[in-house]
């Protein structure tokens, strides 16, 4: 049981930085005179814009806006609250 609780915990953790390189990907994002080819910044882009990109499928720009980060952190978000009800479940907290 403590193998579970400790592994959900971890997962949780993990999304919580991957939300943190997202919204550092969506901040660049508002500066476009940045050189993409910096290996730091084609790193962020090449772990983020495939997460980015599923969102961007399915919700098209609405007045030149594009939404799909807003859907991608909330849809983090929610994996997140799962996985940390999870592991308190496990835990017996819950």
């Amino acid at each position: 049981m403590d193998v579970l609780v400790f592994l959900l915990q971890v997962l949780a953790q993990t999304l919580s930085i991957y939300t943190l390189v997202l919204l550092v990907r969506v901040l660049l994002s508002w500066f476009p005179n940045l050189d993409w080819s910096n290996p730091i910044l084609s790193s962020v882009t090449a772990i983020t814009d495939p997460y980015l990109n599923a969102f961007r499928g399915l919700i098209p720009p609405v007045g030149g806006l594009d939404l799909s980060a807003l859907v991608a952190f909330i849809a983090l978000n929610l994996a997140q609250s799962l996985l940390g009800y999870g592991a308190s479940v496990a835990a017996g907290i819950g």
